[in-house]
C-alpha cells in the first residue's frame, strides 16, 4: 500500500534522507526505529505529502505522490490520519471541536452530526464525558487519546504515529500502544509509526525497520529484530552507548 523508492532529502548541506526504501503492506502495521535525528519524522512527512523528495518516490497503492499537483495531493491525504507527537490540539476549542475539525472544515458537516460523531469516536478510544472539555482540562493521556480520536474521525485508510508515546508515563503508554493495536484491528487499517520506544516498537509492530544514516538498514519482525546480528541494531534495541553508534561529544 505504501512504497518509497531510493527516496533523498537535504536540507541545505544536511543530507537526511540518503536512498530510503521501504515497502508497507495493506493492512500491516510498520514501525520506524532510529535515533533522534535520524530522519523519522522527515521520512513520514513524505508518505503524507507535507515534504517532496529530491529524488525518489513515494508510491501510495501505485501513485507517486512526489509527482502530483497540489490538489490531486490533498485528495491522497484525505485517506490518511495522523497522530502528533504532541497530540496537536488547539487549545481554543473544545475536545469535540478538535475531533470534529477536519469533518467541519472538509466535509462540510452540520455541527450537530459533526459532534455525534466526534462523541463516538471519542469513545472508541476510551474517552466518555470529556467533549465539552477544553484541552488544558486534560492529563497527557487524555490529550493522545483525542488526538488519535481525531486521526480516526474520517475514517481513514492508512493511520501515521509520531513517537505516540513521548511524554506518557509507562502505564499509560501501554494504554495508548493498546490502543494502535485496537484501532488496526477494528478498522482494519494499514499504520506505520515512528518511535525510539522499544517496548512500544515490539508490542504494536508486525514489522520493525531501523533508520540509520539516511537509509533503513534492517526490517523484520519483532522477534527477528531482537535477535539481529547487526551491530548496529544490536546496539540500539539494547539501549547500550558502547557499540558502532557513536554519541556525539561523549567518548565511551
Amino acid at each position: 500500500m505504501i512504497e518509497l523508492i531510493d527516496l533523498h532529502k537535504s536540507f541545505g548541506g544536511n543530507h537526511v534522507l540518503r536512498g530510503v526504501n521501504l515497502k508497507v503492506e495493506k493492512g500491516e502495521g510498520m514501525v520506524v526505529i532510529g535515533g533522534s535525528g535520524s530522519g523519522k519524522s522527515v521520512l513520514i512527512k513524505h508518505i503524507i505529502g507535507t515534504l517532496k523528495p529530491d529524488r525518489g518516490s513515494v508510491f501510495i497503492e501505485g501513485v507517486d505522490i512526489a509527482k502530483l499537483a497540489d490538489h490531486e495531493l490533498y485528495e491522497v491525504r484525505k485517506r490518511f490520519g495522523m497522530l502528533f507527537q504532541g497530540a496537536a490540539l488547539f487549545d481554543s476549542m473544545k475536545v469535540w471541536e478538535n475531533v470534529a475539525f477536519a469533518l467541519m472544515r472538509h466535509g462540510k458537516l452540520k455541527e450537530k452530526d459533526a459532534k455525534e460523531i466526534a462523541v463516538e469516536k471519542l469513545r472508541m478510544v476510551g474517552l466518555v464525558g470529556v467533549e465539552n472539555l477544553m484541552p488544558s482540562e486534560l492529563s497527557g493521556g487524555m490529550k493522545k487519546r483525542v488526538g488519535l480520536a481525531r486521526a480516526i474521525a474520517h475514517s481513514p485508510e492508512m493511520l501515521l504515529y509520531d513517537e505516540p508515546t513521548t511524554g506518557l508515563d509507562p502505564i499509560m503508554a501501554d494504554a495508548i500502544n493498546d490502543l494502535i493495536i485496537e484501532m488496526k484491528q477494528r478498522l482494519s487499517v494499514t499504520s506505520v509509526a515512528i518511535t525510539h520506544d522499544m517496548h512500544s516498537a515490539y508490542k504494536i509492530a508486525d514489522r520493525i525497520a531501523m533508520l540509520y544514516k539516511g537509509e533503513i538498514i534492517e526490517v523484520g519482525t519483532p522477534d527477528a529484530i531482537k535477535n539481529t546480528d547487526n551491530a548496529i541494531v544490536r546496539q540500539f534495541i539494547t539501549g547500550s552507548a558502547i557499540g558502532p553508534i557513536k554519541i556525539e561529544g561523549v567518548t565511551v
